[in-house]
């Protein structure tokens, strides 16, 4: 099969679109034919080699996480898929192998893709929509009313979070660039802020919620506008943030936590039922090729893609 993969850690130029060995399905798997895939900064990182220890060094290495596509195998376990059925996922980025023509997910990975999207908007969804979801129902434990910050706004993680937190119900502030500001309101927000204008840390107004989608606060900066039992949470785990982190488990107050999106069927099940609603739609800021990938990677490391970028692969 096609696949994008490299071979030492590096620059996006190490990335080379070539001919590896097709997935086999286990017994409790779905061999998947790709359609789509998406870039998450989590994958130009591995790339880069900051996650080595937990990389390591077994090339060739396939990027990539989210995955859009149809299933052409099951495993003899399987009972939820049948061959035909479209369905997204998302693989361990510590593993990767989304960009590619086929791969094999766990059935309790998987769920059947919204209908009113493409597969390329489905790709989206995965990592960023899951994170979002997660974040704000399990960690931050959201009900209708909440006062909820998102930092990071128009990025992947914050433009689900802003309307999973829109579609809960609450009262919902974003923090962005000045030239995104009237598309976060779009996207339901009741306040956006410029960051560069103002530090919405130094401000009177108080949240339940702040979730920091592109990890650029820490838990100290961000208690003083907190509510007294409000939650902080990043999507970047941090020297600063651990300590805060490791107390919230035994004191009560407000706490500090860390999300790491799990994959798994009735989760993507609630996000496809909020975007068949249409209370959440995925936001694909630019679409490559397979053959592509590697200026994909260079655009995500610039940080200004306004949502996310889709990896579209030919069928």
């Amino acid at each position: 099969m096609k696949a994008v993969a490299f071979d030492r850690y590096g620059s996006a130029e190490e990335l080379q679109y070539r001919e590896l060995e097709k997935p086999i399905a286990k017994s409790n798997e779905l061999l998947i034919k790709v359609r789509a895939s998406s870039v998450n900064p989590v994958d130009w990182k591995i790339r880069q080699g900051h996650l080595q220890l937990l990389t390591g060094f077994n090339f060739p290495r396939i990027v990539g996480s989210d995955i859009s596509g149809v299933v052409v195998e099951v495993g003899r376990e399987v009972t939820k898929f049948q061959p035909g059925d479209e369905v997204y996922t998302f693989l361990n980025p510590i593993s990767g192998g989304a960009c590619a023509e086929y791969a094999a997910v766990a059935e309790s990975d998987a769920a059947i893709k919204p209908k009113n999207i493409t597969h390329a908007e489905a790709a989206a969804v995965p990592i960023a929509g899951l994170t979002a979801l997660q974040a704000l129902r399990d960690l931050g434990e959201i009900q209708a009313g909440n006062k909820v910050l998102i930092n990071g706004a128009s990025g992947g993680v914050g433009t689900f979070a802003v309307q999973v937190a829109k579609a809960m119900n609450a009262e919902v502030t974003g923090v962005c660039s000045a030239k995104n500001i009237e598309f976060i309101k779009s996207l339901g927000a009741d306040c956006v802020l410029d960051y560069a204008e103002i530090d919405f840390t130094q401000q009177t107004d108080k949240y339940d919620i702040i979730l920091d989608a592109v990890g650029t606060r820490t838990f100290a900066e961000c208690e003083k506008v907190l509510q007294p039992e409000g939650v902080y949470i990043s999507t970047l785990p941090s020297f600063e943030n651990l300590a805060p982190m490791l107390t919230s488990w035994f004191i009560s107050g407000k706490k500090a936590k860390f999300i790491l999106a799990n994959a798994n069927t009735s989760d993507l099940e609630a996000l496809r039922e909020l975007i068949e609603s249409d209370k959440v739609e995925p936001i694909v800021d630019r679409t490559y090729s397979l053959q592509e990938v590697a200026a994909a990677h260079t655009y995500s490391e610039t940080g200004r893609a306004v949502g996310k970028i889709a990896i579209v692969i030919d069928s």
